[in-house]
Formats: C-alpha cells, structure tokens, sequence
C-alpha cells in the first residue's frame, strides 16, 4: 500500500499564496493517480486537484481553475499544489488521496474512487 503525508498548511490573508505538499511513500509501482479533496464545515467534501502519477495529465473543480496548479516532482515523490490568490472560501482542511484503479489516462474526481488518505492539512485564508 501507499502512505501519504500532507504539509504546508497555514493561515494566510486572502490574495496571498500558499503551496502544499504531498509526500508518496510505500508502494509505488501501480500507483495510477493523486488526487487533492477539501472539507469546509457544513459542506461536503469537495475535489480540488488531480494528477496521474506516471504522467501529466491534471484535473481541477471548478472552483479552482485558473488559481491552483499541480504538479509532481519524480525525484522526491511529491505531489504538489500551488495555491495562488486565495480566499476565504478556500478555507478547509485538505487532504491528498491515491488510487491504482486505472482510469485509462483520466483523473477521477470522486472520493470513492480513492482508497488510500493523508492526514489533512488546514488553510486558513482571512479577508
């Protein structure tokens, strides 16, 4: 299996950007996608950001077009979301997901199609 460990979390004002990091570890080989989800109280929780691990391929809700970008680092097994011009609506705890399922080339964006977890990080963003 696949262990994952969020960093990068913090409070922020809101314009201003913040980067979170994914840590891979375990198993590896098969792994097909890393996904980003948010939970905001009183909402449920919400897709964010996707990427295949062993390719370039990316997805993003529509929430976040245009402000966050992911990406993958193959050297450290880190996925990576920058998060430019937040806002207070950004605010949530967000956690990185995997799953080996393969969904030939595209990104799932549904929570039960990943079965692996980190802890969370929180984002704090202030008006």
């Amino acid at each position: 299996q696949v262990q994952l460990v969020e960093s990068g979390g913090g409070l922020v004002q809101a314009g201003e950007s913040l980067t979170l990091s994914c840590e891979v570890s375990g198993r590896i080989i098969g792994l097909y996608a890393v996904g980003w989800f948010r939970l905001a109280p009183g909402k449920e929780r919400e897709f964010v950001a996707g990427i295949l691990w062993n390719g370039d391929n990316t997805a993003y809700g529509n929430s976040v077009k245009g402000r966050f970008t992911n990406s993958r680092d193959n050297a450290k097994k880190t996925v990576s979301l920058l998060m430019s011009n937040l806002k207070p609506e950004d605010t949530a705890i967000y956690n990185c997901a995997a799953t080996y399922l393969n969904y030939k080339g595209g990104i799932p964006t549904t929570r039960r199609s990943y079965n692996y977890w980190g802890q969370g990080t929180q984002v704090t963003v202030s008006s």
